[in-house]
């Protein structure tokens, strides 16, 4: 039987290029006006380069809000700083990048459950067909899904219309290459160029391609993942679980795989509305009526999914939130267990727990780790051809579905394990090493990115040092990461050791020595 709880809530101008004043701040400008923007406009666009991710203010007539213009893609406030002038804009330019890869591109596009997705969609799709893009359109799609039909439909990118974990009030773009993964820094930073220096080539009106719906992906996605799990297995065993679909994107794909697997489900929040019922990052503050849940139906695990299901949250039988960074160690343990004549080699990034190391040590595998970002964990797992990998947000990259953080993923090897293990989970949890994490996180000023290396060294100069993406710093129990985010203007500073007190000093530690 399932069980369904909904939530009874609700929760311009066109502008391109960039300009420069006399004071060095960087102003949009508004073509369909022919006028720069005065000193008094206020809107915030944080823009990030590939390298040192330096946060440039640029002036905007609309708001306070923030546009995030990065290599992870664009997000803002509805409304305010991501309208459907800007989603156009946005969409014209993806489309010229796309048309420098290949001269007709076909583009697969699908949105989360928001209720601005169709606008925004609908804006950036006439963007791409302004420069001559073909568009498969989805409607609501997971991430993952997304990756999955440009393969599935022969496309040559995607296009996710999302804001992740952050509110209603949020939408984003995402933009995804052939092969399903989000481009790269440099091309990301093209991209972004193309934004900043608008002068499009439009087609001529005969020559704007078709734009065509698909409506197959719950059952190619099911069906993709289901080819490499013991179904059988999980079938005999009818195991019940809860499900916290957040009104996002993921309940038709999921729950399309769950019925094929026989499980018991207590659904909350399945319809994909988009009217979140608590904050949607699945966070253990976020999570407790899914924790009560668990409890109340004597179910064996609880699944949260973040709105565009790339995330993935676990709580065990007891109610007990794990956190994310197990969602990866409980699923690598279970690949290198079942791959057993594969070498047991995985990545992740280098702000996820050691505990992916400690699993790697027990099955003589290989743990690389890469900058934070998807693509460069899927980059590192495709050089060192590795069977599982992902982030510590509880993204699962499992290459034999695609490069791509996928929920659905994460799902389906934690019922086999469970399947197969016939042992309840919190006893599985038990048998790996647990480390307690403390992330913090401080408004980054003008220049401190520089110095985050040479202090540390003067503090830390006993320790092994990885600075490809800020600084790690490693002891052989314990680490501390700090690096600017490259989607806000913050500093990230995330410590793992064995105890929260521990993590606690080596943060203060970083601080002090940074004059924080």
């Amino acid at each position: 039987m399932t069980y369904f709880k909904t939530a009874k809530q609700k929760s311009q101008a066109s502008f391109v290029g960039l300009c420069q004043n006399a004071s060095g701040e960087i102003c949009l400008r508004i073509t369909s006006l022919q006028m720069r923007l005065c000193d008094s406009a206020r809107a915030v666009l944080h823009y990030t380069s590939q390298k040192r991710y330096p946060h440039r203010k640029v002036k905007n007539i609309m708001s306070d809000a923030p546009l995030m213009l990065s290599i992870s893609g664009l997000r803002g406030l509805i409304g305010q700083s991501l309208t459907p002038q800007v989603a156009a804009q946005y969409g014209t330019a993806v489309g010229q990048w796309f048309k420098t890869q290949t001269t007709k591109p076909k583009i697969v596009v699908g949105r989360d459950s928001r209720p601005s997705g169709e606008m925004i969609q609908n804006a950036f799709v006439s963007g791409l067909s302004s420069v001559g893009c073909e568009v498969v359109t989805l409607d609501i799609a997971t991430t993952p899904g997304v990756a999955l039909m440009i393969e599935q439909l022969n496309g040559d990118g995607g296009i996710v219309i999302t804001a992740s974990h952050n509110p209603i009030q949020w939408n984003g773009i995402k933009v995804l290459r052939k092969d399903g993964v989000a481009p790269a820094p440099q091309q990301a930073q093209q991209i972004i160029d193309l934004f900043k220096n608008f002068n499009p080539t439009y087609v001529a009106p005969a020559d704007i391609p078709q734009t065509t719906a698909d409506d197959t992906l719950p059952t190619v996605h099911s069906e993709k993942i289901l080819q490499y799990i013991d179904v059988q297995q999980i079938k005999k065993q009818r195991i019940k679980i809860v499900l916290d679909s957040v009104h996002g994107a993921g309940a038709p794909e999921t729950v399309k795989m769950l019925e094929a697997l026989g499980v018991e489900l207590i659904h909350l929040y399945a319809e994909p509305t988009g009217l979140f019922p608590h904050t949607p990052e699945p966070t253990k503050a976020n999570l407790t009526e899914l924790a009560a849940a668990v409890k109340e139906h004597n179910a064996a695990i609880g699944f949260a999914q973040d709105p565009d299901a790339d995330r993935l949250a676990i709580v065990d039988e007891h109610g007990t939130y794990i956190g994310e960074e197990y969602t990866l160690a409980l699923c690598a343990m279970h690949v290198f267990a079942q791959e057993s004549n594969l070498p047991k080699v995985t990545v992740a990034n280098l702000s996820t727990s050691r505990m992916l190391d400690d699993i790697a040590a027990k099955y003589d595998g290989k743990v690389y780790r890469s900058a934070v970002g998807e693509a460069n964990v899927a980059k590192l797992m495709e050089q060192h051809n590795a069977i599982v990998g992902g982030e510590g947000n509880g993204g699962i990259i499992w290459p034999k579905i695609g490069y791509v953080r996928n929920s659905l993923v994460g799902i389906a090897l934690m019922l086999e394990m469970l399947a197969k293990q016939d042992k309840p989970l919190s006893q599985i949890v038990a048998t790996i090493p647990a480390y307690a994490i403390v992330k913090d996180k401080v408004d980054i000023k003008p220049g401190m990115s520089d110095t985050i290396e040479p202090s540390l060294r003067s503090a830390f100069g006993d320790a092994a040092f990885d600075t490809q993406d800020g600084v790690r710093v490693d002891w052989e129990d314990r680490w501390v990461h700090v690096r600017p985010s490259n989607t806000e203007p913050i500093l990230r500073l995330i410590a793992e050791a064995p105890d929260e007190a521990a993590c606690k000093e080596l943060i203060s530690k970083c601080a002090q020595a940074m004059g924080l």
